[in-house]
């Protein structure tokens, strides 16, 4: 045989050289493995669906250290609610699973969960009085009536992005944050330092439930006012701290224009007069437009670095900044919270939630309506808060709330409850978790399998 001469040899070492890289191609959808690959931002993907996987109480990690005896009276207390429901409605009327999930529902009946409440009352006429007999029989109870179900985040690449070939991102974690109860000094009339009114509901304000319209719009609701017969925008923050309202919506009291802020964030809250009469205060209504987050804001524009975004941090920038520009940061939030005082609550007792049930001190969570319904058990396991709150929160807690900011499959707020330490760990809490929803077991049966995970 022949010697090779160059070009033959050149001609097999390109030719072996292109087999290589086509088989890279093959295996690794580019030339470069993935380890090697920048990573699609978010714009290049849809928005977050929901996605599904059956689970066992003996694979979820800590079900067994928890007490759930809190999470089981948090449960009476949104049977109160369920009970009154017409049992052949849906027990989640705002449910809205998502493409994939037409005819599907993860909430049920409400006949599903009075049946539910019925033997949750007959095991509270059972319970012990000691605390650890109590947490297994309510253990035992939750593991008889309902199925664990756990909750993924799945995003799409939009098919015209740059993403368009790659696959679906799943994340069995997602967002979760804390809010409280807040008391804040107040007055009755405007003063020097009591500026910002405290408006009740306005009269003209109108709310849309959309999926009263069409049922792909279930879970959305726009709000708005009557112009010419037409529904309009309701006015922004920003117009209605120049006076849209001031004809139309009596103030309920004063306050610090930024203390008013943080309340608005909050949902409620308790006022503090000169006098020490205290007033509590809850959620009425909001001007429908969205909501933003003015820390991400901030991080935007360099004020702040997102690892030291707090509610802390963003109060005390707002204290220090000239009025003008506190003004201007607080508006970035078009959204604009409506109160209404709340008179049959003692206030030993936690605020209303969304469910109309008094809020339980770290047992209560604000969800998205859209996947989850109101009165449901949540099982939650989330790392460490960062800073000085607490370790990894593994506990039943009990779906009784909503909020403007929750929005999507794994996405909860845990009601802290009211005072100085719960100011602190919800102010500084956005940690990551996963999620598992209780459904009543007949619910769990007739889940379709092509919707598991």
């Amino acid at each position: 045989m022949t010697a090779l001469t160059f070009r033959q040899s050149l001609a097999i070492f390109l030719a072996g050289a292109i087999a290589v890289i086509l088989a890279a191609i093959l295996v690794f959808g580019g030339f470069l493995p993935p380890f090697q690959k920048a990573p699609f931002d978010d714009s290049a993907y849809g928005p977050t669906q929901l996605r599904l996987q059956p689970a066992r109480f003996a694979d979820i990690k800590g079900w067994r250290v928890d007490n759930p005896a809190p999470a089981f009276e948090a449960f009476l207390a949104s049977c109160a609610r369920i009970e009154g429901m017409d049992p052949d409605t849906p027990i989640n009327r705002q449910e809205n699973l998502g493409t994939g999930f037409e005819g599907v529902t993860l909430g049920g009946l409400a006949s599903e969960w009075q049946t539910i409440c019925v033997s949750a009352k007959r095991a509270q006429e059972t319970m012990p009085e000691d605390s650890v007999e109590r947490g297994e029989q309510a253990r035992f109870f939750f593991e008889t009536e309902f199925a664990p179900i756990q909750i993924f985040n799945r995003r799409d690449p939009l098919p015209d992005g740059p993403a368009a070939a790659a696959p679906a991102r799943i994340e069995d974690a997602g967002v979760f944050t804390g809010y409280y109860e807040p008391a804040y000094r107040a007055g009755s009339a405007p003063t020097s330092d009591f500026t910002a009114p405290v408006y009740a509901r306005p009269d003209d304000l109108v709310d849309v439930d959309l999926g009263a319209f069409r049922e792909e719009l279930a879970g959305e609701r726009i709000a708005g006012r009557l112009q010419d017969n037409r529904l309009v925008p309701y006015p922004d923050h920003r117009e209605i701290n120049q006076g849209a309202l001031a004809q139309t919506s009596t103030p309920i009291a004063w306050m610090s224009p930024n203390d008013l802020f943080f309340l608005q964030i909050q949902g409620s809250g308790q006022l503090i007069f000169d006098d020490d009469e205290r007033l509590r205060i809850g959620y009425a209504g909001q001007n429908g437009r969205p909501y933003t987050a003015i820390g991400r804001v901030m991080v935007r524009d360099n004020i702040l670095p997102l690892a030291e975004v707090s509610m802390q941090s963003i109060r005390q920038w707002l204290e220090m900044a000239d009025a003008e520009d506190a003004q201007a940061m607080r508006e970035q939030n078009e959204s604009y919270v409506f109160f209404r005082t709340i008179e049959d609550v003692p206030t030993n007792k936690g605020p209303l939630g969304a469910q109309g049930v008094a809020l339980t001190t770290e047992r209560s969570l604000a969800v998205d309506r859209r996947f989850h319904a109101l009165g449901a058990p949540v099982w939650i396991d989330l790392d460490p808060v960062s800073g000085n709150g607490p370790d990894r929160i593994r506990r039943l807690m009990i779906a009784q709330d909503t909020g403007g900011a929750i929005r999507g499959p794994v996405r909860g707020d845990v009601f802290w409850g009211a005072g100085t330490k719960a100011e602190i760990v919800a102010g500084m809490m956005n940690a990551r978790g996963q999620m598992y929803v209780l459904v009543p077991r007949s619910v769990a049966d007739r889940l379709p399998t092509s919707v598991w995970q």
